[in-house]
């Protein structure tokens, strides 16, 4: 098994993170969504702009999981954006592996980093958003011990299509 560290993203490593964070939705939503629409969606430049503010301005706070001296994935987690969530509530905006190191200890590297720094904030819940039909993201997070609630599902959209979402809780200290 090999040996994957996670430290806070600097401004760096927008560029990395970006590139991971398209290549992998690409294969995620394969089938899921339209070719032409993935293509649309999958600008490198957009989502470096994205995740440079985000580092700058530590919202969400991002994390990268490092593999020898190459970021392999990364996680961006802080309080939950949903409307009427408690303030112990946290939840992790995105949480990426690069598709070559799926199934490989990743995510939970990048899971046990955020739900540290969830803590630390004084977070008691977490939360996440997953399309329905990801099965790769649902069986990760309920591996993880987070449990669907279906009364939550809802239809997001991005770009132009619509996809159905739910949302998944569990607690942090468990």
């Amino acid at each position: 098994m090999s040996s994957i560290q996670v430290r806070p993203a600097t401004l760096r490593d927008a560029k990395a993170i970006a590139q991971i964070h398209t290549a992998s939705a690409l294969e995620a939503y394969r089938g899921l969504i339209p070719d032409d629409q993935l293509k649309s969606m999958s600008s490198v430049e957009k989502r470096q702009a994205y995740w440079r503010e985000a580092i700058e301005f530590c919202e969400p706070q991002v994390q990268v999981a490092i593999e020898g001296d190459k970021i392999v994935g990364f996680v961006g987690f802080d309080r939950s954006r949903d409307e009427k969530s408690r303030q112990t509530t946290g939840e992790i905006w995105a949480i990426y592996a690069s598709p070559a190191h799926w199934s490989q200890g990743v995510g939970i590297a990048l899971w046990d980093a955020a739900r540290d720094g969830l803590l630390e904030e004084g977070c008691t819940n977490v939360t996440a958003w997953i399309p329905l039909r990801n099965e790769r993201a649902l069986r990760f997070h309920e591996m993880a011990g987070f449990k669907r609630e279906m009364s939550t599902a809802k239809t997001a959209v991005i770009g132009s299509i619509k996809i159905e979402e739910v949302r998944v809780k569990r607690p942090l200290n468990g």
